[in-house]
């Protein structure tokens, strides 16, 4: 069995990792601050999750670091940029593909959606239903001829083949101080790289922790379920497995998850507005609160006054 071991203080290393597709929100003041406390007599690594290039953007990026600097975070240089060592994740999917658990996907995403429909697959979770494996039943005579023409694939993990490689697997619930058996195989077979990247956050995020020596992801509890995956990949590639903590998310006034899709009130505009990195800080964490409807009125409160500036 492939257990996960928990660090000791003066081992934890943490990172925060935010995409730059937009600017930094309240409720990633509040992840980052939650990754920065636990590094207080260790490290605390910032890194950027840039392998969305259609979407990345380095204003972005530079707001990032000048709005956790203006927040009291400091960091180790230099910062990795994931698209800067798309190397790293290449010979780490040469390995699985040398294993035998990877295989060409060439179905879009209509076709997908489509067989899932004929094949009366019920919803699973919010990334809706596994793959039905469409592609892993191809011979691989077809694969190589569809390859050899040219037609575009996603490389995909034949979920049963890497289970049976990897064996039972635990993980270390830091939130919970407990160890948890991983069970990857209700997430299917698994996208590692795309038709549109060389690579997947799965697979990025699971070779830069290891490479970057951290010892303890802190992250939303959104992510808590693909600890399974990364689990899976770290035993698949021998990779050491830090501890995991999950955090709570902090929502709106309507009860929503903050997110840059809906327009969550940035660290950006409450400095406009005149906050300072105190009560920026207080507002993240809650205002005291230890509730999460407390935290929405702040927030709401926060917008407000903006508003009415």
């Amino acid at each position: 069995m492939v257990t996960g071991g928990r660090p000791t203080p003066k081992e934890v290393v943490t990172r925060f990792a935010p995409s730059p597709n937009g600017f930094l929100h309240l409720g990633h003041a509040y992840a980052a601050l939650m990754a920065f406390d636990p590094a207080a007599h260790g490290r605390f690594l910032l890194r950027i999750e840039d392998i969305d290039r259609g979407r990345s953007r380095p204003e972005f990026e530079a707001a990032i670091c000048e709005d956790l600097a203006w927040l009291g975070l400091v960091w180790e240089e230099p910062v990795r940029r994931q698209s800067e060592h798309m190397d790293d994740y290449a010979r780490a999917l040469a390995r699985l593909d040398g294993m035998d658990v990877l295989y060409q996907c060439f179905c879009t995403r209509r076709e997908i959606s489509e067989e899932v429909t004929r094949a009366g697959i019920a919803p699973h979770g919010e990334d809706g239903p596994p793959y039905p494996g469409t592609c892993r039943r191809l011979d691989a005579a077809e694969r190589r001829a569809r390859i050899h023409a040219g037609e575009a694939y996603s490389s995909r993990l034949d979920m049963k083949a890497a289970i049976e490689q990897a064996g039972p697997i635990m993980w270390f619930d830091d939130t919970r101080g407990e160890a948890r058996s991983a069970d990857p195989s209700r997430h299917g077979d698994i996208v590692i790289a795309s038709k549109e990247a060389p690579t997947s956050y799965h697979l990025s995020v699971t070779v830069d922790d290891a490479l970057q020596g951290v010892t303890l992801v802190t992250r939303g509890g959104d992510l808590e379920p693909v600890t399974d995956i990364h689990r899976l990949l770290q035993a698949l590639l021998v990779l050491p497995s830090p501890a995991y903590r999950h955090h709570r998310l902090l929502i709106d006034a309507g009860g929503r998850r903050l997110a840059k899709r809906d327009g969550a009130l940035s660290i950006r505009a409450l400095r406009e507005a005149g906050h300072g990195p105190d009560a920026v800080r207080a507002m993240a964490l809650g205002g005291g609160l230890d509730d999460n409807v407390g935290v929405a009125r702040t927030i709401g409160g926060a917008r407000a006054a903006q508003e009415a500036r």
